[in-house]
């Protein structure tokens, strides 16, 4: 009995110091721009049915790849696109100052997890040049789809932008 048990310490020990050498600190961080929101002429407007159709199709879309962190700022539209992702999930949303990038890009390097990153048409393009150090296209106002992919490997950072499918129109209403 005393060897079986020291027998399974070791290959418990074993097997654990596989899966710690198994990371090799290589993560990726996908930036987004919030959803389609409402024109109404708010100060801080929710997302339109088209817009919570999208951030459904993002959660889907991320659902497999093994995120540990979303990022949003203080509004309601960035919040609400965040929402089916993090219920997915069962993570807890994590709020940055959109005025502070730098910050943010250091915590997101420093925590070296797989994140996503919700923001605006203006401070998405800019985290993602923080973060990779190189040149990358402003946002249109009206640009919804763009998501940005930062890869950070042991030999550097990579960045690749992708367009997310568009939801149908009309979007059908969902029960919650």
């Amino acid at each position: 009995m005393y060897f079986r048990t020291l027998l399974m310490i070791i290959a418990c020990c074993f097997v654990g110091n596989l899966s710690a050498t198994e990371k090799d600190g290589s993560y990726n961080l996908y930036l987004i721009r919030h959803a389609e929101k409402y024109q109404d002429g708010r100060q801080d407007p929710g997302l339109t049915k088209y817009g919570i159709g999208r951030a459904e199709l993002l959660a889907d879309l991320l659902a497999d790849k093994d995120i540990k962190d979303v990022w949003s700022s203080d509004y309601k539209r960035t919040r609400e696109t965040a929402e089916p992702l993090l219920s997915l999930l069962a993570l807890e949303m994590s709020i940055y100052d959109a005025r502070d990038l730098p910050v943010l890009a250091e915590k997101l390097m420093n925590r070296q997890n797989n994140a996503v990153v919700v923001g605006h048409s203006n401070t998405t393009p800019e985290l993602a040049r923080l973060l990779c150090q190189c040149d990358i296209d402003d946002m249109d106002d009206s640009e919804y789809d763009r998501l940005i992919v930062v890869s950070v490997t042991e030999t550097g950072v990579q960045v690749e932008t992708f367009r997310q499918r568009n939801p149908p129109k009309p979007w059908p209403t969902i029960a919650r």
